[in-house]
């Protein structure tokens, strides 16, 4: 399957510009659910649209979805990954969220726990946003962190 290069571009794990203000911004100001220990990732309802029209235009086969990880590198030893995937792998974690699938492996889950996929539109910034409470610094380009 295709990867996500064009998105992956714009994946950070800073709080959004404020030209747009996300989705997980907003539900935290309203005081919307978290993730949980059962949902130990969340993914906001603009991710999943942004996810699903990816899959239809790739023409991604049914039960297919976004796979997100964690792997070393970058400026500041940690990236974040995003790839697209026909089937989860036996170990994965499968969120489901608003009509998508999200697969992450286990090592990757250790550093995502309690993160928030976003995804924001605005003029100086759009693209999917890793909001992770793990994250201790990220680097200037925004793919890549150190781990609190």
């Amino acid at each position: 399957m295709a990867s996500l290069d064009v998105l992956q571009q714009n994946v950070s794990s800073g709080p959004p510009a404020s030209e747009a203000r996300s989705e997980a911004q907003r539900a935290e100001a309203g005081g919307a659910a978290l993730p949980t220990r059962d949902t130990p990732f969340l993914v906001t309802e603009s991710a999943a649209k942004a996810i699903g029209k990816y899959l239809v235009e790739h023409e991604a086969p049914v039960g297919a979805g976004l796979r997100v990880g964690v792997r070393g590198g970058g400026c500041s030893g940690l990236s974040y990954y995003l790839d697209t995937d026909q089937t989860p792998k036996a170990n994965d974690h499968i969120i489901e969220a608003f009509g998508v699938k999200v697969f992450i492996d286990p090592k990757s889950l250790l550093f995502l726990r309690g993160s928030t996929l976003d995804y924001v539109s605005g003029l100086m910034d759009s693209g999917f946003k890793f909001l992770n409470p793990k994250a201790g610094k990220g680097c200037g380009c925004g793919e890549s962190f150190t781990p609190v």
